[in-house]
């Protein structure tokens, strides 16, 4: 009996995930809710990019979702500018008694002592006593630095530092929010945007460093984050915008989990717009970037992840993952205990029900 859901947004992980949720057999499409006026009336299969019509027209009305009474709500609306708006949103299914699977808010993919105490018990208790549960995730954060690290770790007798790193040229990125709003982009360097406000970098890693630490059981006696960027050399455009002269074209920061002193749980991100900015910083395993893991241990490990895909670069097939991550944990989350639930008490993964074997 295929799980009936409904999706809520088509951006640029949700378009993906609507996809997967038309074409996988797993899963019966049973509402879509857009927040574009342009895309309200249109099929899914449109809004997906795929060449089908599924008879399920986009609605701007999440009572209209609930009101078909789903197993489960996969939710990719952009959490990044609107946490409590998302969070209101997802509140508004647990407390119906629908699970909840999505890349928003992303504190929550482990908000414990990252969020305040009130905020956590409200949805903790708002999803059992509703009888639902709620997973959060995506790339980076994500299984990126949770999933694949804690599946190395599992093979070390000793660990002394884990570092999780993105890195990538961000010139094909078209999320103009995101690049310019959010992460700076294009701004003078006297101008500090959204993502590093002093405590934000802490706030939307700080989910990934706590997870890791209790899973590692370790203790962070403290959180750290710092960053440096890189001015264009002249001006120049990308897929998002417009890029002047003297505005950032390079972002390098990292949040840093200590335990006495010493760095033992750190992110890094190290984001181009070109490639010939910064040489000095860390570079991908590929064209266009990848993801690492690092640790440092016995044995240690040192462990490049490089998203490709038929449709696009390296920051389509990223997304594909995200997409990918959220979609295919259904099935777990729907099956799981009410309440907040994480990468560390869900089965690992194994793609079951994703793989295609091509005909003869």
């Amino acid at each position: 009996m295929p799980i009936r859901v409904v999706h809520i947004a088509t951006g640029n992980v949700g378009a993906l995930a609507l996809r997967q949720l038309v074409t996988d057999p797993r899963f019966e499409l049973a509402g879509l809710a857009v927040s574009a006026p342009g895309k309200v009336g249109k099929d899914a299969g449109e809004l997906a990019g795929l060449d089908v019509v599924t008879g399920i027209t986009a609605v701007d009305d999440l009572d209209a979702l609930l009101a078909l009474e789903p197993d489960c709500a996969v939710y990719c609306a952009m959490g990044d500018t609107r946490p409590m708006e998302a969070l209101a949103d997802c509140l508004k299914f647990l407390a119906a008694g629908v699970n909840v699977v999505g890349s928003a808010p992303v504190s929550f993919q482990y908000p414990w002592q990252v969020l305040p105490q009130q905020v956590v018990d409200r949805v903790q208790r708002t999803a059992v006593e509703g009888g639902a549960s709620f997973f959060v995730t995506g790339v980076d954060p994500g299984f990126a630095n949770d999933l694949i690290p804690f599946a190395l770790a599992s093979t070390c007798q000793r660990i002394e530092q884990v570092r999780c790193l993105e890195i990538a040229d961000y010139a094909t990125y078209d999320g103009a929010t995101v690049m310019f709003d959010v992460m700076g982009f294009g701004k003078p360097l006297d101008e500090v945007p959204m993502l590093l406000l002093p405590g934000v970098l802490t706030i939307a890693w700080g989910s990934t460093l706590r997870q890791l630490a209790a899973g590692f059981g370790i203790e962070l006696d403290e959180i750290t984050e710092s960053y440096e960027r890189e001015p264009a050399p002249e001006a120049f455009d990308i897929a998002a915008g417009h890029v002047p002269e003297g505005g950032v074209a390079a972002l390098r920061f990292e949040i840093v989990g200590r335990v006495h002193g010493h760095p033992a749980i750190v992110v890094e991100h190290v984001t181009r717009l070109r490639d010939d900015l910064r040489p000095d910083w860390a570079r991908p395993a590929q064209e266009g970037g990848s993801y690492r893991v690092e640790i440092t241990g016995e044995p240690s490990y040192t462990v490049d992840i490089c998203p490709t895909s038929k449709f696009g670069d390296h920051n389509h097939a990223a997304i594909v993952a995200a997409a990918g991550r959220i979609v295919n944990a259904i099935p777990d989350v729907v099956a799981a205990e009410p309440g907040l639930r994480t990468t560390a008490d869900l089965p690992l993964g194994t793609g079951r029900g994703v793989f295609a074997v091509p005909a003869k």
